[in-house]
């Protein structure tokens, strides 16, 4: 299954997305939840609060936003820390937390299954995630993930393989109304002339 995708892609020369879905409110506990699947890479979104936060936390003026990426198998290293910087600084672009001042707002994201590109899904299964909850935000936003090839070819959303063969992976973090780049993070090299490739 996993290698049919690949070939689709390598067919359309690399710009196309994978098959994509959500499926929300699929926890009890949490006060919104949400799946987002890319391909066979898959994330489930939990979200918590706004809640009573210890006094240590708490913020005068606006909510505290908490990220914790869980990986698939183990515990979180110095890649989830990373990430879950990245996907903090974006929740809070959008996340209207004035509007609910000394409390604290839990996102966790659990990987079910990893085949290239988890960053954007993360992105995504988060916005699902706090759109679920109900959470006051500014616009909504989505991830996505391109790799560029030794031979210098944009490839949309590409798979482990292709990450793997790539000479530099960027994922952005994009809103909805005016399109604007709220995080962006790069593996790799790429040049100067390649920039205009890629949102601006």
């Amino acid at each position: 299954m996993a290698g049919e995708k690949e070939k689709v892609v390598a067919a359309a020369g690399g710009c196309c997305l994978r098959p994509f879905s959500c499926e929300q409110g699929l926890l009890s506990r949490p006060d919104g939840s949400a799946a987002f699947l890319q391909g066979d890479t898959s994330v489930l979104a939990g979200l918590y609060g706004p809640a009573e936060v210890k006094g240590s936390k708490e913020l005068p003026d606006r909510a505290v936003l908490e990220v914790l990426l869980r990986p698939k198998v183990g515990l979180p290293g110095v890649i989830e820390r990373s990430r879950e910087q990245l996907l903090r600084q974006t929740c809070e672009a959008v996340v209207l937390g004035v509007l609910h001042p000394r409390t604290a707002i839990t996102l966790v994201l659990q990987v079910l299954s990893d085949a290239g590109s988890l960053l954007s899904c993360c992105i995504n299964a988060a916005c699902m995630g706090l759109l679920d909850a109900g959470l006051p935000l500014s616009s909504l936003f989505c991830g996505v993930t391109c790799a560029l090839d030794p031979n210098g070819a944009i490839i949309l959303d590409p798979t482990t393989r292709q990450e793997q063969e790539a000479r530099a992976i960027l994922t952005f973090a994009i809103d909805s109304p005016e399109r604007k780049v709220l995080m962006t993070t790069t593996k790799g090299s790429c040049s100067v002339e390649e920039g205009p490739c890629f949102p601006p």
